[in-house]
């Protein structure tokens, strides 16, 4: 076994106390062998635990000539950045029920993202072909990327079990199961090193990112890929070099949580950025400035800004609707007196909407529009509710497309035999990616209807439902589907690791005010603005849920949440002693949302699901630096690590006196 949580045997017994017993009277021998637990010991490759040198997946972006802009930088500004791991604490755990019989195959009923994932996972464990296995997703409490591929673990599990006994199975994770077993996200190490000129703008530099992947790769390569491909912010780089690199541990594996590794490479090019403007000698708000990408220009894998994208009047609208510069003022003469010292921070940041690169074409999503005779139509996708809105979002995007009522349309239960691959609900693609699909197909109805003469051009719902009745009673069912087809704009060369690597961006400036309490080293974050350009808002109640949410989770990872390793283990597994902030901790969130459209998301939009993860944590960081003039580099940054950089140093017995020291 390679880590701690790994299962070694699966037991299983109508009873649970007997099944507690039957556990208690098995003894397992082990013998330890040398162990690897952080990132550090992982690269010092004294213990390879992984191939040649405990690297799961490395990527190399290379734009320009990065080693010739030293010689005409100003500025050589180095920085070094950290985050650690996160546990994503769903509202319900992990679990699912699995049931086999020979004729029909297995079925697994579950609290669970990507219906299709754990299809093929158990079509491969169990030796099934795709129609014997049925995968359903039942309506799920809370995911954030935490079941988006564990829980085809735990359905292996419960379907071995199954075809074992003969019996239906029931595998559910209490809640310290849960935390100590399942997938986080990954930590990171950052490195900056960045030529800028006398007057700050980046002439180029390099850009290291590692994270820690745990005991087997799961989604490392593709976490790593987004940190990568998002290293280098909303920036324009003329020259850049990336390396990145997925390192091998003996913790259980990390895995998806919102963001996938863009929040760990933002998190340090928004501090670098705030180091950087102190080098130079001009204001965090004019070194993002001086810099923002313009449309036009490239990105570091070199993808063309084809959107028409103001980032300077994103930033302008963020101070004024934040009110930046009057509180900066203001904090600035306030700090000269007593123990709170407020600060005001910012970050801007951009994030990808859909799979990486070529991910899209990969998956080659389908997606499918029923209508029944009755003229209400049914969505078929895979795409998953668990609390962001998806079947509400969907519903609503198949009844404009057919210019129905949305209490006509519904959408069917994701399951494998019932609804087709539309891909997983991950990476900020469903409303997007799926939605655009869905708006083919559903138009796909109207247009099968029109062109045999059952209904005209213009018509009532009524006449839609005559026409549906009539169409199937003639050919017994009406149905529409639609594939994905990459836009001819969009391409990605995976070899050179270059091209477009999302069809559309997400931009977004974040302002954070926080206040620092010193005789109790508490940060708190007072006030918060948010504003993004996400495309076309499809549903503003929904959306401003979904920002006002990541930004909490997001204050989470800034401030609170600290997963405390030992020998492997998470031993904080509990909501005890897994510190998160609760609405007390949440200041008010005022969520704005700019529209430029988008041409590839469904009537506009881009993705959100995602983008809130992103800044919060560096526009806090530095407005805690605002506040208290002290830099930090890692996060969560806890009260003890205030109390560590604010204690008096030690003076040494035989030191000189301060005041008579040279400088």
């Amino acid at each position: 076994m390679n880590h701690a949580e790994e299962p070694i045997l699966l037991l299983a017994h109508a009873e649970r106390h007997k099944l507690r017993r039957a556990i208690d009277a098995i003894s397992i021998e082990y013998e330890p062998l040398p162990s690897v637990h952080s990132m550090e010991e992982s690269e010092r490759r004294s213990t390879i635990i992984w191939g040649t040198d405990n690297t799961f997946k490395s990527y190399l972006v290379e734009k320009g000539d990065a080693d010739a802009v030293w010689k005409d930088a100003a500025h050589i500004v180095e920085g070094e950045y950290f985050t650690g791991a996160q546990e994503q604490l769903y509202i319900e755990n992990n679990g699912v029920i699995a049931t086999f019989d020979p004729e029909n195959g297995v079925t697994v009923w579950g609290s669970l993202q990507c219906p299709y994932y754990v299809h093929k996972a158990l079509m491969a464990l169990c030796g099934l072909s795709e129609d014997k296995v049925r995968v359903v997703q039942m309506e799920t409490g809370g995911a954030f990327g935490g079941k988006e591929e564990y829980p085809s673990m735990i359905a292996g599990h419960a379907a071995l079990l199954a075809i074992k006994s003969g019996r239906p199975v029931k595998i559910i994770y209490d809640r310290m199961e849960d935390m100590a077993a399942t997938t986080k996200r990954h930590p990171s190490r950052t490195r900056h090193r960045t030529a800028v000129s006398k007057d700050g703008k980046i002439l180029g530099g390099e850009i290291e990112f590692a994270i820690d992947g745990g005991a087997y790769t799961t989604l490392s390569s593709v976490v790593l890929s987004r940190g990568t491909i998002h290293a280098g912010g909303p920036y324009y780089w003329p020259s850049v070099r990336i390396r990145t690199k997925a390192l091998a541990t003996n913790t259980p594996p990390h895995g998806a949580f919102r963001g996938f590794g863009a929040p760990q490479s933002l998190f340090a090019m928004e501090r670098h950025m705030d180091r950087i403007a102190q080098v130079v000698g001009i204001s965090p708000v004019e070194i993002r400035r001086r810099n923002f990408l313009k449309p036009g220009q490239t990105t570091t894998t070199q993808q063309v800004i084809r959107e028409e994208i103001n980032l300077n009047h994103l930033l302008d609208r963020a101070l004024e609707l934040s009110d930046y510069a009057a509180k900066k003022t203001r904090f600035a003469e306030e700090n000269k007196d007593g123990t709170r010292k407020k600060g005001i921070g910012i970050a801007a940041f951009l994030h990808g909407a859909g799979f990486t690169g070529s991910g899209e074409r990969y998956l080659n999503s389908l997606v499918g529009v029923e209508a029944g005779a009755d003229g209400n139509v049914r969505v078929l996708v895979s795409s998953a509710e668990f609390g962001q809105g998806t079947n509400t979002v969907l519903c609503q995007i198949a009844a404009e497309a057919l210019g129905l009522p949305y209490e006509n349309v519904s959408i069917a239960q994701p399951d494998t035999t019932v609804v087709p691959n539309s891909g997983p609900t991950v990476a900020s693609r469903t409303a997007m990616i799926v939605g655009k699909l869905l708006q083919s197909a559903a138009k796909g109805i109207k247009e099968t209807l029109t062109k045999t003469g059952f209904l005209g051009n213009d018509f009532t719902p009524e006449q839609f439902r005559a026409a549906c009745r009539e169409y199937i009673a003639a050919h017994e069912t009406l149905k529409s589907y639609a594939r994905y087809e990459a836009p001819g704009d969009v391409y990605w060369d995976d070899e050179k690791y270059r091209g477009e690597a999302y069809a559309a961006f997400a931009w977004a400036v974040y302002v954070a005010e926080v206040t620092v309490d010193l005789p109790t080293y508490a940060v708190t974050v007072d006030d918060f603005v948010a504003l993004q350009e996400v495309g076309k808002v499809l549903h503003p109640v929904l959306a401003e849920g979904q920002i006002t949410g990541g930004v909490a989770q997001a204050i989470g990872f800034a401030l609170y949440e600290k997963v405390v390793w030992q020998d492997g283990r998470m031993i904080n597994n509990q909501m005890t002693n897994y510190i998160m902030p609760t609405s007390v901790d949440v200041p008010p969130i005022r969520v704005f949302f700019e529209e430029l459209g988008n041409v590839h998301g469904a009537h506009g939009a881009k993705g959100i699901g995602e983008l809130a993860m992103d800044g919060p944590a560096p526009a806090i960081v530095n407005a805690v630096e605002d506040a208290i003039g002290v830099r930090f580099h890692s996060i969560p940054l806890l009260p003890e690590d205030l109390f560590e950089a604010l204690r008096p140093a030690p003076l040494e017995q035989d030191a000189p006196s301060l005041t008579r020291g040279t400088a």
